[in-house]
């Protein structure tokens, strides 16, 4: 599955780039006044491949697990926090719920590690393992359980997109994956861990010096090699995201727009264009995180976000409140009049 994914994933195609500018600039306004609106629809329009692209209804995937180097005290919360907020997000409590809710979208709950027995109806059971291994000790999982978490990542895609989802949301749930995301983005990038490392869930500064340290420590252990991704995912990584990584994959193989998420959702998209970078075009950064390792992965992919709200939830929570940014873009492509349809005279010639 993963290898017909891959093959699958063609560059985005920029032909129709061309005319969906002319449209735009013979709607009834000032050419370019729209801003980013504007190149946001040109995107849309060439992943897409259609002049008059929609992104209604979205499909909001949050991928839940445990982490083994929680046990390192690492986070602010127990290990048991996962399973409970999963069963809020099945009961329709969190967030994301409100979100999902407010934007429209289809919304799928996926177990694809959590540790112990997840409660709450509607929740897909995927598991690959119950939690990582503590990768400050070993490495974090298997190569065939990381390509089983990428493979539930684009089973779980496949099934938004056979339900009608036209865009693709992707959160996630998991008691010390920012560790996991910081140590990953330190592997991929190769820079310090003291400029990646933020507070995740809310730890004090005594901690987060100890969740350096951790991380530090696990770096010069596992000796990941950032060349092969793959090998970084295994020894470092998380299940939910390598299932991220996979979601996305699998929405770019089927050309569906893909709008990012926070610190967490972008270093998974790091992790997925490192494999294939193709992918990079089908990607819509929705916000920009309080992480501080967000703007390194950011960079990293040439990447601006459209809010900069001061979010650090994850979820999917600020990619959902970015969302109708793209709807207004395709709305003004599709609805908007032109200057000849309203009649209203064009810009006038310069003397």
């Amino acid at each position: 599955m993963l290898a017909d994914t891959l093959a699958a994933i063609v560059p985005v195609d920029d032909a129709l780039a061309p005319a969906v500018q002319t449209r735009l600039d013979n709607l009834t306004k000032p050419p370019g006044s729209l801003g980013r609106l504007e190149s946001l629809v040109i995107q849309l329009a060439c992943l897409s491949g259609s002049a008059a692209p929609a992104v209604s209804p979205p499909g909001v995937i949050v991928f839940a697990a445990d982490h083994g180097v929680a046990e390192e005290g690492v986070s602010a919360f127990p290990q048991e926090v996962t399973a409970q907020m999963v069963a809020n997000f099945a009961a329709g409590g969190a967030a994301i719920n409100v979100f999902a809710c407010q934007i429209g979208a289809r919304l799928e709950v996926v177990d694809v590690g959590v540790k112990g027995t997840v409660e709450g109806e509607g929740v897909v059971h995927d598991k690959v393992r119950p939690g990582t291994a503590n990768f400050a000790r070993e490495d974090a999982m298997s190569l065939a359980e990381a390509q089983r978490a990428i493979e539930v990542g684009i089973r779980a895609a496949a099934r938004s997109h056979a339900d009608g989802c036209r865009c693709l949301i992707v959160g996630e749930m998991g008691i010390a994956n920012t560790t996991a995301s910081s140590a990953l983005l330190a592997a991929l990038s190769g820079r310090p861990v003291t400029r990646l490392v933020g507070q995740g869930t809310g730890i004090d500064i005594s901690r987060l010096a100890h969740k350096v340290g951790v991380i530090e420590s696990a770096l010069a252990a596992r000796d990941a090699d950032p060349t092969r991704p793959m090998e970084v995912l295994v020894k470092l990584g998380g299940l939910e995201i390598a299932a991220m990584a996979g979601a996305y994959l699998g929405a770019a193989a089927r050309r569906m727009p893909i709008l990012v998420d926070g610190f967490i959702a972008t270093v998974a998209a790091l992790a997925a264009c490192r494999l294939a970078p193709a992918l990079r075009g089908y990607l819509i950064f929705g916000h920009r995180s309080c992480e501080p390792g967000h703007d390194v992965a950011l960079e990293l992919l040439e990447a601006e976000p459209l809010l900069d709200m001061q979010l650090r939830l994850g979820e999917g929570t600020g990619a959902a409140l970015a969302f109708p940014l793209l709807e207004a873009a395709c709305r003004m492509l599709s609805e908007m009049a032109t200057f000849d349809s309203a009649g209203v005279a064009g810009a006038a010639p310069e003397s």
